[in-house]
């Protein structure tokens, strides 16, 4: 084969691999995911290979909390994901509630992009949290201000605070890491 079909093929490969050619260039992945890896105790290879399944990147914390709280394989999850059920949908089926998720903030913290989710959680008694929803994007974020928090050593209501001001965790860990 010549030189130029090669590179066609190796293209054509790395295309074809879920998390290809657009997870590799997003900046500071792999420093999110040795902080994922870190918090959750495995070895970096097992996050890089969640990270290689057709997943965004900021769902892998919510994947292996999920995984270990439910005691359900991580491919498991991300099967039923890739199948269309939502966090909230599978926290509901593994009996996870909001009170596992529940991050805990002062009253008057500022919440960001959480700010709905906590209004919640103020206003429901605590007795009633197991039966409280909460949103995908709830669910991902909480289990990621977490994992942040605990793995860079800032308060969770300065994590939850920046959650406003992002697009995507892997950008908020690369930022508050600085």
């Amino acid at each position: 084969m010549r030189p130029l079909g090669r590179t066609l093929a190796a293209l054509v490969a790395v295309l074809a691999v879920p998390g290809g050619v657009g997870a590799q260039a997003e900046p500071h992945r792999t420093e999110y995911l040795g902080a994922v890896a870190e918090h959750f105790q495995l070895p970096p290879d097992e996050v890089t290979i969640l990270a290689d399944w057709d997943i965004d990147t900021d769902e892998i914390p919510a994947v292996i909390f999920v995984s270990r709280r439910a005691g359900v394989s991580a491919e498991a999850l991300v099967a039923l994901r890739r199948s269309g059920r939502s966090w909230s949908e599978l926290a509901q089926r593994y009996g996870i509630g909001a009170a596992a998720l529940h991050v805990p903030v002062r009253d008057e913290a500022a919440t960001g992009a959480l700010t709905a989710a906590y209004d919640r959680y103020r206003d429901t008694p605590v007795g009633e949290w197991p039966s409280m929803r909460l949103s995908d994007a709830d669910i991902v974020a909480l289990v990621n201000v977490r994992m942040i928090a605990q793995v860079i050593g800032l308060s969770a209501e300065e994590v939850i605070r920046q959650t406003g001001s992002t697009s995507s965790y892997v950008e908020l860990y690369a930022r508050l890491r600085r």
